[in-house]
């Protein structure tokens, strides 16, 4: 059996783990989920339904992925393997897309999100970094 990832658990993970709940931002695509950080208000992923032809996906209709932001080296190794798609709606270069399909197991998707949100964080002062390195 496998623990493929889903949209709901997507969003249940981001609840449990960040306190994030998703935001329903546009009125003509009610489906797309926006999970942002709060202190910083940048998003480290958003879930959209998109039509399987516009991702390059064979068969007819939509799937669920998700787009989180992600280094452009494990964007590269991570586009080589299944589940794994081109960034659909933000920058192609430090964002990936996911399908929530069940193809991309959840243990690696959580820590996909983890690093996504970890990308996001506040920036370190230039003063912050100088006491860090005393």
């Amino acid at each position: 059996m496998t623990n493929g990832a889903t949209r709901q658990d997507v969003l249940n993970y981001a609840s449990n783990q960040y306190g994030t709940e998703a935001e329903y931002m546009w009125a003509d695509v009610p489906n797309y989920a926006v999970l942002r950080r709060a202190d910083t208000r940048k998003w480290y992923g958003i879930i959209m339904n998109v039509p399987r032809k516009r991702l390059g996906l064979d068969g007819e209709g939509v799937v669920d992925i998700l787009d989180i932001k992600c280094d452009p080296f494990a964007r590269e190794v991570l586009l080589d393997q299944k589940g794994f798609v081109p960034c659909y709606h933000l920058n192609k270069l430090h964002w990936i897309g996911v399908l929530l399909d069940g193809t991309v197991d959840m243990t690696l998707l959580s820590q996909l999100i983890d690093d996504s949100y970890a990308l996001v964080a506040p920036k370190k002062r230039k003063t912050e970094k100088k006491l860090g390195n005393a």
